[in-house]
Protein backbone atom coordinates (compact mmCIF):
# COMPACT_ATOMS: atom_id res chain seq x y z
CA UNK A 1 0.00 0.00 0.00
CA UNK A 2 1.04 3.60 -0.49
CA UNK A 3 1.61 5.92 2.44
CA UNK A 4 -1.77 7.63 1.94
CA UNK A 5 -3.62 4.29 1.69
CA UNK A 6 -1.87 3.06 4.84
CA UNK A 7 -2.64 6.23 6.78
CA UNK A 8 -6.32 6.01 5.77
CA UNK A 9 -6.44 2.42 7.04
CA UNK A 10 -4.73 3.32 10.31
CA UNK A 11 -7.08 6.24 10.93
CA UNK A 12 -10.03 3.89 10.56
CA UNK A 13 -8.71 1.76 13.45
CA UNK A 14 -7.19 4.59 15.50
CA UNK A 15 -3.67 3.22 14.95
CA UNK A 16 -2.10 6.10 13.04
CA UNK A 17 0.70 6.36 15.64
CA UNK A 18 2.43 3.57 13.69
CA UNK A 19 3.48 6.23 11.16
CA UNK A 20 4.54 8.77 13.79
CA UNK A 21 8.22 8.50 12.87
CA UNK A 22 7.80 7.71 9.17
CA UNK A 23 9.54 10.86 7.93
CA UNK A 24 12.61 10.05 10.03
CA UNK A 25 13.20 6.75 8.21
CA UNK A 26 15.26 6.03 5.12
CA UNK A 27 13.54 4.74 1.97
CA UNK A 28 14.18 1.08 2.75
CA UNK A 29 12.84 1.44 6.29
CA UNK A 30 9.76 3.27 5.02
CA UNK A 31 8.98 0.52 2.54
CA UNK A 32 9.52 -2.16 5.16
CA UNK A 33 7.25 -0.45 7.70
CA UNK A 34 4.43 -0.04 5.16
CA UNK A 35 4.83 -3.71 4.29
CA UNK A 36 4.57 -4.72 7.96
CA UNK A 37 1.41 -2.67 8.39
CA UNK A 38 -0.16 -4.14 5.25
CA UNK A 39 0.05 -7.64 6.75
CA UNK A 40 -1.89 -6.80 9.91
CA UNK A 41 -5.51 -7.90 10.21
CA UNK A 42 -6.74 -4.83 12.10
CA UNK A 43 -10.27 -6.13 12.53
CA UNK A 44 -8.86 -9.27 14.14
CA UNK A 45 -6.56 -7.24 16.41
CA UNK A 46 -9.51 -5.12 17.50
CA UNK A 47 -11.49 -8.25 18.30
CA UNK A 48 -8.60 -9.73 20.31
CA UNK A 49 -8.36 -6.62 22.45
CA UNK A 50 -12.10 -6.34 23.03
CA UNK A 51 -12.39 -10.01 24.04
CA UNK A 52 -9.12 -10.38 25.93
CA UNK A 53 -10.83 -11.23 29.24
CA UNK A 54 -13.50 -13.58 27.94
CA UNK A 55 -11.85 -17.01 28.16
CA UNK A 56 -13.05 -18.77 31.30
CA UNK A 57 -14.09 -22.26 32.33
CA UNK A 58 -16.54 -21.13 34.99
CA UNK A 59 -19.62 -21.40 32.79
CA UNK A 60 -18.58 -24.65 31.11
CA UNK A 61 -19.62 -28.20 31.88
CA UNK A 62 -16.38 -29.88 33.06
CA UNK A 63 -16.15 -33.69 33.38
CA UNK A 64 -13.37 -36.31 33.66
CA UNK A 65 -12.02 -37.91 30.48
CA UNK A 66 -11.21 -41.57 29.81
CA UNK A 67 -7.50 -42.44 29.94
CA UNK A 68 -5.63 -45.55 28.76
CA UNK A 69 -2.68 -46.48 30.96
CA UNK A 70 0.41 -47.97 29.31
CA UNK A 71 0.85 -50.62 32.00
CA UNK A 72 -2.70 -51.95 31.57
CA UNK A 73 -2.71 -52.81 27.86
CA UNK A 74 -1.19 -55.39 25.54
CA UNK A 75 1.63 -53.22 24.22
CA UNK A 76 2.94 -55.99 21.93
CA UNK A 77 -0.29 -55.99 19.94
CA UNK A 78 -0.24 -52.24 19.38
CA UNK A 79 3.52 -52.13 18.79
CA UNK A 80 3.11 -54.47 15.83
CA UNK A 81 0.49 -52.17 14.29
CA UNK A 82 2.43 -48.99 14.99
CA UNK A 83 5.72 -50.39 13.75
CA UNK A 84 4.23 -51.11 10.33
CA UNK A 85 3.21 -47.47 10.02
CA UNK A 86 6.65 -46.30 11.09
CA UNK A 87 8.47 -48.69 8.73
CA UNK A 88 6.43 -47.46 5.78
CA UNK A 89 7.16 -43.80 6.50
CA UNK A 90 3.65 -42.84 7.60
CA UNK A 91 4.84 -41.12 10.79
CA UNK A 92 6.70 -37.79 10.91
CA UNK A 93 7.74 -35.75 13.94
CA UNK A 94 7.67 -32.03 14.59
CA UNK A 95 9.58 -30.07 17.25
CA UNK A 96 8.24 -26.71 18.38
CA UNK A 97 11.48 -24.79 18.68
CA UNK A 98 10.61 -21.11 18.31
CA UNK A 99 11.80 -20.07 21.75
CA UNK A 100 14.99 -18.46 22.95
CA UNK A 101 17.02 -19.63 25.94
CA UNK A 102 16.52 -16.36 27.82
CA UNK A 103 15.30 -17.98 31.06
CA UNK A 104 18.36 -20.25 30.93
CA UNK A 105 20.71 -17.30 30.66
CA UNK A 106 21.51 -18.49 27.14
CA UNK A 107 21.72 -16.13 24.19
CA UNK A 108 20.37 -18.26 21.37
CA UNK A 109 17.65 -20.72 20.33
CA UNK A 110 16.76 -23.00 23.20
CA UNK A 111 17.34 -26.10 21.07
CA UNK A 112 21.01 -25.10 20.68
CA UNK A 113 21.59 -25.12 24.45
CA UNK A 114 24.43 -27.47 25.39
CA UNK A 115 23.93 -30.06 28.13
CA UNK A 116 26.48 -32.11 30.03
CA UNK A 117 25.37 -35.65 29.18
CA UNK A 118 27.89 -38.42 28.44
CA UNK A 119 29.46 -35.67 26.29
CA UNK A 120 28.48 -32.04 25.56
CA UNK A 121 25.16 -32.40 23.74
CA UNK A 122 22.68 -29.84 22.45
CA UNK A 123 18.97 -30.22 23.11
CA UNK A 124 18.45 -30.75 19.38
CA UNK A 125 20.88 -33.67 19.47
CA UNK A 126 18.76 -35.51 22.05
CA UNK A 127 16.02 -35.63 19.39
CA UNK A 128 18.49 -36.69 16.70
CA UNK A 129 19.40 -39.60 18.99
CA UNK A 130 15.78 -40.83 18.86
CA UNK A 131 15.64 -40.40 15.08
CA UNK A 132 18.87 -42.34 14.63
CA UNK A 133 17.59 -45.11 16.89
CA UNK A 134 14.45 -45.34 14.76
CA UNK A 135 16.54 -45.50 11.60
CA UNK A 136 18.62 -48.35 13.02
CA UNK A 137 15.52 -50.23 14.21
CA UNK A 138 13.12 -49.67 11.32
CA UNK A 139 15.44 -48.80 8.43
CA UNK A 140 13.47 -45.66 7.70
CA UNK A 141 14.52 -42.02 7.69
CA UNK A 142 11.71 -40.19 9.47
CA UNK A 143 10.93 -36.64 8.41
CA UNK A 144 11.66 -34.10 11.14
CA UNK A 145 9.87 -30.77 10.87
CA UNK A 146 11.26 -28.00 13.08
CA UNK A 147 9.09 -24.97 13.80
CA UNK A 148 11.23 -21.88 14.40
CA UNK A 149 10.35 -18.23 14.89
CA UNK A 150 11.46 -15.11 13.04
CA UNK A 151 13.59 -14.41 16.09
CA UNK A 152 15.65 -17.59 15.87
CA UNK A 153 15.14 -19.11 12.41
CA UNK A 154 18.43 -18.16 10.79
CA UNK A 155 20.47 -19.03 13.86
CA UNK A 156 18.77 -22.42 14.17
CA UNK A 157 19.35 -23.33 10.52
CA UNK A 158 22.95 -22.13 10.80
CA UNK A 159 23.49 -24.31 13.87
CA UNK A 160 22.44 -27.40 11.93
CA UNK A 161 24.56 -26.46 8.93
CA UNK A 162 27.63 -25.86 11.10
CA UNK A 163 27.19 -29.28 12.71
CA UNK A 164 26.46 -31.14 9.46
CA UNK A 165 22.92 -31.86 10.65
CA UNK A 166 24.40 -34.08 13.38
CA UNK A 167 24.77 -36.92 10.92
CA UNK A 168 21.08 -37.09 10.04
CA UNK A 169 19.94 -36.83 6.41
CA UNK A 170 19.49 -33.09 5.85
CA UNK A 171 16.84 -33.78 3.21
CA UNK A 172 14.64 -35.16 6.00
CA UNK A 173 14.98 -32.08 8.24
CA UNK A 174 12.64 -29.27 7.22
CA UNK A 175 12.46 -25.90 8.97
CA UNK A 176 9.39 -23.69 8.91
CA UNK A 177 8.41 -20.44 10.57
CA UNK A 178 5.83 -19.85 13.27
CA UNK A 179 3.33 -17.03 12.80
CA UNK A 180 3.42 -13.76 14.73
CA UNK A 181 0.98 -11.19 16.06
CA UNK A 182 1.57 -7.60 17.17
CA UNK A 183 1.74 -6.72 20.85
CA UNK A 184 -0.96 -4.34 22.04
CA UNK A 185 -0.58 -1.83 24.85
CA UNK A 186 -3.19 -1.50 27.57
CA UNK A 187 -5.14 1.00 25.42
CA UNK A 188 -5.34 -1.43 22.51
CA UNK A 189 -2.68 0.38 20.49
CA UNK A 190 -0.31 -1.74 18.42
CA UNK A 191 3.16 -1.42 19.94
CA UNK A 192 6.31 -0.27 18.15
CA UNK A 193 9.60 -2.01 18.85
CA UNK A 194 11.42 0.96 17.34
CA UNK A 195 10.69 3.73 14.85
CA UNK A 196 10.80 1.35 11.88
CA UNK A 197 9.36 -1.89 13.28
CA UNK A 198 6.15 -3.13 14.84
CA UNK A 199 6.63 -5.16 18.02
CA UNK A 200 5.73 -8.70 16.97
CA UNK A 201 5.63 -11.87 19.09
CA UNK A 202 5.08 -15.57 18.26
CA UNK A 203 1.41 -16.56 18.24
CA UNK A 204 1.73 -19.48 20.67
CA UNK A 205 2.11 -23.22 20.17
CA UNK A 206 -1.44 -23.32 18.81
CA UNK A 207 -0.16 -21.29 15.89
CA UNK A 208 1.49 -24.44 14.59
CA UNK A 209 -1.57 -25.44 12.57
CA UNK A 210 -1.75 -22.25 10.53
CA UNK A 211 2.04 -22.40 10.08
CA UNK A 212 1.88 -26.00 8.84
CA UNK A 213 -0.56 -24.85 6.19
CA UNK A 214 1.06 -21.54 5.27
CA UNK A 215 4.56 -23.02 5.08
CA UNK A 216 3.34 -25.94 2.90
CA UNK A 217 4.24 -28.61 5.47
CA UNK A 218 0.85 -30.31 5.21
CA UNK A 219 1.29 -30.41 1.44
CA UNK A 220 4.75 -31.92 1.93
CA UNK A 221 3.27 -34.58 4.21
CA UNK A 222 0.68 -35.48 1.59
CA UNK A 223 3.30 -35.70 -1.14
CA UNK A 224 5.34 -38.07 1.01
CA UNK A 225 2.44 -40.29 2.09
CA UNK A 226 2.72 -39.25 5.75
CA UNK A 227 -0.44 -40.07 7.68
CA UNK A 228 0.42 -39.02 11.26
CA UNK A 229 2.42 -36.18 12.80
CA UNK A 230 3.83 -36.35 16.33
CA UNK A 231 4.28 -32.84 17.76
CA UNK A 232 6.42 -32.13 20.81
CA UNK A 233 8.16 -29.40 22.76
CA UNK A 234 11.84 -29.09 21.95
CA UNK A 235 12.84 -28.53 25.59
CA UNK A 236 11.74 -31.95 26.88
CA UNK A 237 14.89 -34.05 26.45
CA UNK A 238 13.10 -37.33 27.28
CA UNK A 239 10.24 -36.81 24.85
CA UNK A 240 9.41 -39.95 22.88
CA UNK A 241 7.57 -39.00 19.71
CA UNK A 242 8.50 -42.16 17.78
CA UNK A 243 6.29 -44.41 19.88
CA UNK A 244 4.86 -47.47 18.15
CA UNK A 245 2.45 -48.24 20.99
CA UNK A 246 0.46 -45.02 20.96
CA UNK A 247 0.54 -44.98 17.17
CA UNK A 248 -0.80 -48.55 17.07
CA UNK A 249 -3.55 -47.58 19.50
CA UNK A 250 -4.52 -44.63 17.30
CA UNK A 251 -4.74 -46.80 14.23
CA UNK A 252 -6.54 -49.68 15.92
CA UNK A 253 -9.12 -47.47 17.61
CA UNK A 254 -9.45 -45.13 14.61
CA UNK A 255 -8.66 -41.96 16.56
CA UNK A 256 -7.59 -38.83 14.74
CA UNK A 257 -5.90 -37.39 17.83
CA UNK A 258 -3.80 -38.92 20.59
CA UNK A 259 -2.01 -37.24 23.46
CA UNK A 260 0.30 -38.49 26.18
CA UNK A 261 -0.23 -37.72 29.84
CA UNK A 262 1.27 -38.53 33.20
CA UNK A 263 -0.45 -38.58 36.56
CA UNK A 264 0.33 -35.48 38.58
CA UNK A 265 2.32 -36.44 41.69
CA UNK A 266 0.28 -33.95 43.76
CA UNK A 267 -3.00 -32.12 43.16
CA UNK A 268 -1.09 -28.82 43.22
CA UNK A 269 1.21 -29.79 40.33
CA UNK A 270 1.21 -26.83 37.96
CA UNK A 271 0.31 -28.54 34.71
CA UNK A 272 -2.76 -28.27 32.56
CA UNK A 273 -4.96 -31.35 32.91
CA UNK A 274 -7.16 -33.29 30.51
CA UNK A 275 -10.92 -33.16 30.85
CA UNK A 276 -14.08 -32.90 28.83
CA UNK A 277 -15.44 -29.39 28.47
CA UNK A 278 -19.01 -29.23 27.20
CA UNK A 279 -18.57 -32.83 26.05
CA UNK A 280 -15.41 -32.11 24.04
CA UNK A 281 -11.80 -33.10 24.90
CA UNK A 282 -9.83 -30.21 26.32
CA UNK A 283 -7.04 -29.21 28.67
CA UNK A 284 -7.63 -26.71 31.45
CA UNK A 285 -4.69 -24.76 32.79
CA UNK A 286 -3.81 -24.97 36.47
CA UNK A 287 -4.44 -21.28 37.06
CA UNK A 288 -7.91 -21.56 35.47
CA UNK A 289 -8.94 -24.63 37.47
CA UNK A 290 -11.15 -24.19 40.56
CA UNK A 291 -9.74 -25.71 43.77
CA UNK A 292 -12.60 -28.22 44.03
CA UNK A 293 -11.66 -29.68 40.63
CA UNK A 294 -7.94 -29.75 41.39
CA UNK A 295 -8.52 -31.85 44.51
CA UNK A 296 -11.49 -33.99 43.34
CA UNK A 297 -10.95 -37.77 43.59
CA UNK A 298 -12.80 -40.91 42.48
CA UNK A 299 -13.78 -43.96 44.51
CA UNK A 300 -10.22 -45.33 44.18
CA UNK A 301 -8.81 -42.10 45.65
CA UNK A 302 -7.29 -41.13 42.28
CA UNK A 303 -7.41 -37.55 41.09
CA UNK A 304 -10.34 -37.06 38.72
CA UNK A 305 -8.39 -34.33 36.96
CA UNK A 306 -4.86 -35.58 37.46
CA UNK A 307 -3.65 -36.42 33.96
CA UNK A 308 -1.20 -33.71 32.96
CA UNK A 309 -0.74 -32.58 29.39
CA UNK A 310 3.01 -32.31 28.76
CA UNK A 311 3.12 -31.51 25.08
CA UNK A 312 3.41 -34.77 23.17
CA UNK A 313 0.52 -35.00 20.70
CA UNK A 314 -0.28 -37.07 17.60
CA UNK A 315 -2.48 -35.77 14.80
CA UNK A 316 -4.01 -37.48 11.82
CA UNK A 317 -3.23 -35.43 8.70
CA UNK A 318 -6.92 -34.90 7.93
CA UNK A 319 -7.40 -33.37 11.38
CA UNK A 320 -4.33 -31.17 10.90
CA UNK A 321 -5.72 -29.86 7.65
CA UNK A 322 -9.12 -29.20 9.19
CA UNK A 323 -7.69 -27.28 12.15
CA UNK A 324 -5.35 -25.28 9.92
CA UNK A 325 -8.28 -23.52 8.26
CA UNK A 326 -9.83 -22.32 11.53
CA UNK A 327 -8.88 -19.70 14.12
CA UNK A 328 -8.34 -21.04 17.61
CA UNK A 329 -9.24 -19.04 20.73
CA UNK A 330 -6.52 -16.57 21.70
CA UNK A 331 -5.32 -16.22 25.28
CA UNK A 332 -4.06 -12.82 26.43
CA UNK A 333 -0.99 -12.56 28.64
CA UNK A 334 -0.18 -9.16 30.13
CA UNK A 335 3.57 -8.64 30.47
CA UNK A 336 5.92 -5.68 30.55
CA UNK A 337 7.94 -4.88 27.44
CA UNK A 338 10.09 -1.97 26.36
CA UNK A 339 8.01 -0.22 23.69
CA UNK A 340 8.46 3.04 21.80
CA UNK A 341 6.03 5.75 22.86
CA UNK A 342 4.81 8.70 20.74
CA UNK A 343 7.26 10.89 22.62
CA UNK A 344 10.12 8.99 20.99
CA UNK A 345 11.15 7.61 24.38
CA UNK A 346 11.09 3.95 25.39
CA UNK A 347 8.84 2.90 28.24
CA UNK A 348 8.75 -0.42 30.11
CA UNK A 349 4.99 -0.85 29.86
CA UNK A 350 2.31 -3.48 30.21
CA UNK A 351 1.47 -5.08 26.87
CA UNK A 352 -0.86 -7.82 25.77
CA UNK A 353 0.62 -10.81 23.98
CA UNK A 354 -1.92 -13.08 22.31
CA UNK A 355 -1.28 -16.80 22.01
CA UNK A 356 -3.20 -19.83 20.80
CA UNK A 357 -2.70 -23.04 22.77
CA UNK A 358 -2.27 -26.32 20.94
CA UNK A 359 -4.78 -28.08 23.18
CA UNK A 360 -7.55 -25.68 22.16
CA UNK A 361 -7.58 -27.67 18.93
CA UNK A 362 -8.54 -30.90 20.68
CA UNK A 363 -12.26 -30.18 20.50
CA UNK A 364 -11.96 -30.28 16.71
CA UNK A 365 -11.08 -33.98 16.81
CA UNK A 366 -13.65 -36.66 16.04
CA UNK A 367 -12.27 -38.74 18.89
CA UNK A 368 -9.25 -38.51 21.16
CA UNK A 369 -7.00 -41.05 22.85
CA UNK A 370 -5.30 -40.07 26.13
CA UNK A 371 -2.36 -42.38 26.82
CA UNK A 372 -0.84 -42.28 30.31
CA UNK A 373 2.90 -42.93 30.62
CA UNK A 374 5.35 -42.76 33.51
CA UNK A 375 6.50 -39.22 34.18
CA UNK A 376 10.18 -40.02 34.83
CA UNK A 377 10.45 -41.97 31.58
CA UNK A 378 9.20 -39.30 29.18
CA UNK A 379 9.34 -35.91 30.87
CA UNK A 380 12.57 -34.03 31.54
CA UNK A 381 11.85 -30.39 30.69
CA UNK A 382 14.29 -27.51 30.65
CA UNK A 383 12.49 -24.28 31.53
CA UNK A 384 14.51 -22.52 34.21
CA UNK A 385 18.16 -21.72 34.84
CA UNK A 386 18.09 -23.29 38.31
CA UNK A 387 15.79 -25.36 40.53
CA UNK A 388 12.84 -27.35 39.18
CA UNK A 389 12.74 -28.03 35.43
CA UNK A 390 16.31 -26.80 35.00
CA UNK A 391 19.23 -28.28 33.03
CA UNK A 392 20.45 -29.90 36.25
CA UNK A 393 17.19 -31.75 36.98
CA UNK A 394 16.63 -32.68 33.31
CA UNK A 395 20.15 -34.09 32.92
CA UNK A 396 19.71 -36.12 36.11
CA UNK A 397 16.50 -37.69 34.76
CA UNK A 398 18.08 -38.28 31.35
CA UNK A 399 21.14 -40.01 32.78
CA UNK A 400 19.01 -42.15 35.05
CA UNK A 401 16.77 -43.26 32.17
CA UNK A 402 19.67 -44.12 29.85
CA UNK A 403 21.93 -45.50 32.59
CA UNK A 404 24.70 -43.01 31.87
Amino acid sequence: MTYDETLHLLEKYNQEHLLKFYNELDEHQKENLLNQISKIDFEYEKSLYENKDDISIIDNDIAPIQVISKEKIDTEKYDRIGEEYIKTGKLAVCSMAGGQGTRLGFDGPKGCYILDLDKPTSIFETIVKKLQEAYDKYNVCIYWYIMTSNQNHNETVGFFEQNNYFGYDKNHIIFFNQGELPLLDIRGKIALRDKANIFMAPDGNGGIFRALKNENIIEHMKNNNIKYLAVGNVDNILINMIDSTILGLMVDEQKDLASKSFMKPTPQGKWGVFCKKNGKPQVIEYIETPKELIEARNENNELLYGDAHFGCNYFDIDLLERISTEKLPMHAACKKNSILENSGEYDFSNTYKFEAFIFDSFEKANDVLIYRVKKDEEFAPIKNKEGDESPETAVELYKKFYGI
